[in-house]
């Protein structure tokens, strides 16, 4: 019989296996990257594309053309694209983020044939057709509303905006920004960015030979577009120190984000205040999850993160607490890291952190789909997979000294920008 009052043992994982790529080029010159794994035939193709051509007064072209494109070609209205990806059992998915926009495809090999050409008119002729952009800014100025009602999107919006000015980082969007939206701005972006000059491939699944055949029939050969654009390239100052505060009367809850500008994962100290990260407010076992949450009842949930981007990197630490406790939790997230500052760890607490994030990496790569995307992560880094082999290393022999010398070097509160939505 199975004891289970007994916690079993505590292995540290010691061997992760990363499935590399093969690396192939289309004849138009788009690298492709094939993890070709699985056993069924299903396979995603993933097309993306960097950001480019950012203008501040038009801050919203790169998010709105990236949701509308599958709205409508000069052949395929929007519910011809979506009857058709349904009726061969695909599935298209767009993706927006702050540097690079996707737009993924999940099909069977043997539709493969069928459903591409759809993506090509998708990525090659869309229309973003007037009557789909005016529902789109309705709905969106709806969801604005509602959303600016919610202290957590106030001290999210603001605290990005603070650190991050008028860039893709930190727009600080309006309802005047969504009024401002033409068919012809989102066109000409349209045709600036989604071209194959700015297009890598990530393909995972099965992918054969006659796979790529056909995808570079189709992409390679047939799409020629080459119009003119400018990357996003963005320089910050160092964040602004001090607290801003949005005062709400009448809330029962406070919302706080705070946080500074950081490192970025090309940089040699990012593994380790990942684990740093981690102690603090990474994982539900962290120690403000036990102090704010589990001790004081102050909230559901407070967590911290380490975020990296292409030309930026941040740390922030962000919860919702009583309005009236608002001032002593933020003491307390204060009291947390000035420990961290000045004691050491137990090794106890040090293991269990790093069988947890050894662990969690482990579990992420499930498929061949997880495995792609951890390529992705350095691939737009400017990485290779020697950044893994040192990130677990770094994980598994990082001491407490080390620790609180990053610490002491990248949680200085003093220098944090915090917003505070709410009451404090």
């Amino acid at each position: 019989m199975l004891n289970r009052t007994l916690v079993p043992d505590s292995i540290q994982v010691n061997d992760i296996k990363f499935i590399a790529p093969q690396q192939q080029q289309l004849d138009n010159g788009i690298k492709v990257f094939t993890i070709n794994a699985g056993k069924q035939d299903l396979v995603r193709i993933e097309f993306i594309f960097d950001n480019v051509n950012f203008d501040p007064a038009k801050p919203l072209q790169a998010v709105v053309v990236n949701h509308l494109i599958n709205n409508g070609t000069a052949t395929l209205s929007a519910k011809d694209i979506a009857d058709k990806v349904d009726y061969y059992g695909a599935f298209l998915q767009t993706e927006y983020g702050a540097d690079q926009s996707s737009i993924k495809l999940y099909t069977l090999n043997k539709h493969l044939k069928a459903v591409l050409p759809i993506l090509k008119s998708i990525l090659d002729e869309s229309i973003f057709p007037q009557q789909e952009l005016a529902i789109f800014i309705q709905n969106q100025k709806q969801s604005l509303q509602v959303s600016l009602e919610k202290n957590d999107f106030l001290a999210r919006k603001n605290f990005a905006h603070a650190i991050f000015g008028d860039s893709s980082y930190g727009s600080n969007i309006t309802f005047a920004d969504y009024d401002a939206l033409q068919q012809d701005d989102l066109l000409a972006y349209y045709h600036s960015a989604y071209k194959p000059e700015n297009c890598t491939l990530f393909v995972a699944g099965k992918f054969e030979q006659p796979e790529f055949e056909l995808l570079n029939t189709i992409f390679g050969q047939e799409w020629n577009n080459k119009a003119v654009s400018r990357k996003n390239k963005f320089v910050f100052p160092a964040s602004p120190k001090g607290e801003i505060l949005i005062e709400r009367p009448g809330a029962i809850q406070s919302a706080i984000r705070m946080g500074a500008m950081a490192i970025k994962r090309t940089h040699p100290d990012f593994a380790g205040f990942q684990v740093l990260n981690c102690l603090l407010g990474g994982y539900f076992g962290s120690r403000l999850m036990a102090n704010i949450r589990e001790d004081k009842g102050y909230t559901y949930g407070i967590g911290s993160a380490v975020v990296s981007m292409k030309d930026a990197g941040y740390f922030f630490i962000a919860t919702e607490v009583g309005a009236d406790v608002c001032g002593s939790a933020l003491n307390e997230i204060e009291k947390e890291i000035d420990i961290l500052k000045t004691d050491l760890v137990p090794d106890a607490e040090l293991d269990l952190v790093r069988n947890y994030m050894l662990g969690s990496m482990l579990g992420s790569l499930e498929n061949a789909f997880s495995h792609a995307d951890k390529f992705k992560n350095i691939f737009f880094s400017g990485l290779d997979y020697q950044y893994y082999e040192k990130y677990i290393l770094i994980v598994k022999t990082i001491d407490a000294n080390s620790l609180r010398l990053l610490a002491n070097q990248y949680l200085n509160t003093a220098d944090f920008t915090k917003v505070i939505v709410g009451k404090k």
